[in-house]
Formats: C-alpha cells, structure tokens, sequence
C-alpha cells in the first residue's frame, strides 16, 4: 500500500470514514464482488492512466481484489512510470501508469515531478501511448495538474529543442487539447469492440473551511462528518471542466464510446476522507507548521479504505450492469 494513503498506520484516531457507503437516487448501486471482477480479468490486462488521484484509485482496486487472492498468488513491481499487480492464478493485471497531463510534459517522471512551471507538449501522446497499448481496460483521468490559475505553457516542438516555440493557451483549451489527443489515441490503438474505456472525471479538494460554511481559514484537518447539503459545491471543482468534459465525451460518443466515471459531487461531500496530516510526509515539517497543522495538512488525497472503493464501486457497476 502507498504509504501517503494509510492514514491509520499513520496515527489518524478514528476510522468512521471508512464505512460510509454511496447510494445513488433511485437505484441500488451493486456491492463489489472480487471473485466475479477476477474472473472478468482472468487472461486480462487493466489499467490506470493518470495523476495521484487515479494512482489512488489503482491501490484500491489492488486492495478490493486482493481480500481474495491467497498471499502466494499475487506479485506488485514497479518499473519507472508502470505499476503492475498481478493475479497469479487468473493471470490478470491490474496496472497503473504515471501521466498527469496524458501528453508528454517535464511532470513526467514517476518520482521527481512537483515542478512549478509545468509545460506540456503539444500531440506528443503516443509518448506515453506507446506503453498503454494491449489492455482490455483502461481508466483515464487528468484534471489538477492543469489547475494552476494561469494559462498553460505549451511547447509546439519537441523538450530536445535548443530553440523552444511555447504558445499560452487557457486552461479549458490546454484541457480540451488533452482530451482530443487521448480521444485520438483511444480510436487509432484500441479495438473498441472488445475492450472498455473509462475517464474519472475531477476529484474534488477541501482546502477552503468556507465551502461548507464553517470558519475561514480551515480545511480537512479534523473533519470527521461528511457535508450533508446535496447541492454542495465546492469552489475548487471548474464547471467549466465539467462542462467541457460532458460535451467533448458526448460529441464523440458514436465513433469512440467512452464511459464517464462522474465521481466529482458524490466525492464532494467527503470532507472528512482526505490523508489530511496522517500519510507519510517527505519533507520534514517545520516546527512552525507542526504547531499549526492546517498548513501542512493534505486536502487533495484519500485514505484508504475510504473514498477511492466508492469509485471503484461504480466502475464495477458500469462495468457489469449499465
């Protein structure tokens, strides 16, 4: 288990947000079975494309499925970008690979990428394609990374230039560029007569206390109930995004069949389900912000178990039953 997501290995006292449980209006969303999504990847090849959010997400998946893998049965390795967990006997993987823009960008590396000025390169996908190629499932997600408040930087050539041509886009239209290119991708190198593809749609944070209407200046830290208003919001989540997601999604619908995993306002009520202060840090906190620990708590991530086995509940939904 990635150690910035065990938030009770890592002193969090108390464990109620493990155990609540999503139930859509008017239907009854399916339990997760792991023997039946086993044998649906038996001989099978599943991936994770994306962020941290959607690496999250494949360590859920991974801890789902292995309740029911003896421990002599299972393999995990890690070679730079690609994560690879292994179902011995049904010879399935369930894999994660790191791109948190899809397109090739100087955030690519697997380890070192927190880089203020992000730039990314214009149609240079298969950069990352290539290494997606063969599998009979595929989740993409990419949003956070683009959220930087101003335009992105785009590069025309190639980051090997000596001369660099960058041009400025906004955030909806780098976005929109991102999207097409993976859409692009997705009909040129996948036979999507037999396999499936899913795009999770923006995980939302909790860093402004003001959102759900208490104090200013708080976050996640300490939070422990969830946000009960239906109509909730948060302002870090673009409806611009949404938008723009729902539209391009829809306007390819009948040449590149996506399934879109609508996860942003179920998982907005969860302000008490972020690592916050309990996950492994990797800096040393200084005395300052341990005295104060809203400063350094993490409202983007998830503990697991919590919130990330919700979405996988409703790929599994999607996956047998819609």
């Amino acid at each position: 288990m990635d150690s910035q997501l065990t938030c009770l290995d890592r002193g969090r006292p108390e464990k109620d947000y493990q155990f609540w449980r999503w139930q859509p209006f008017e239907c009854d969303l399916p339990s997760f079975n792991a023997t039946l999504m086993l044998e649906a990847l038996r001989g099978k090849r599943m991936l994770y494309v994306g962020d941290s959010l959607n690496r999250g997400q494949f360590f859920s998946m991974m801890c789902l499925l292995q309740s029911v893998i003896p421990p002599h049965a299972k393999s995990f390795v890690t070679s730079g970008s690609l994560q690879i967990f292994t179902a011995l006997d049904y010879n399935a993987t369930v894999e994660f690979y790191w791109a948190p823009f899809l397109l090739e960008s100087n955030s690519d590396d697997a380890i070192v990428h927190k880089l203020s000025d992000r730039i990314v390169r214009r149609d240079s996908i298969n950069t990352h394609g290539d290494h997606w190629k063969g599998r009979d499932i595929i989740v993409f997600n990419t949003y956070l990374w683009w959220m930087t408040g101003q335009k992105m930087e785009i590069l025309q050539g190639s980051f090997k230039d000596e001369k660099k041509q960058m041009v400025e886009l906004s955030t909806e239209d780098a976005y929109s560029m991102a999207l097409n290119s993976m859409l692009s991708w997705i009909k040129q190198n996948m036979d999507l007569t037999k396999t499936r593809v899913f795009f999770t749609s923006m995980s939302p944070t909790h860093a402004k206390s003001q959102d759900w209407g208490a104090e200013p200046g708080g976050n996640c830290y300490k939070e422990t109930m969830m946000i009960d208003d239906p109509n909730y919001w948060g302002s870090d989540s673009s409806k611009s995004i949404m938008r723009l997601i729902t539209d391009i999604l829809h306007e390819h619908q009948g040449e590149v069949p996506v399934t879109f995993l609508n996860i942003t306002q179920l998982s907005a009520y969860r302000k008490d389900a972020h690592t916050s202060i309990y996950k492994k840090q990797w800096y040393p906190i200084t005395p300052e912000k341990l005295a104060n620990p809203v400063s350094y708590a993490d409202c983007t991530h998830w503990c697991l178990p919590g919130l990330p086995d919700t979405w996988n509940e409703l790929l599994f939904a999607k996956l047998f039953y819609v």
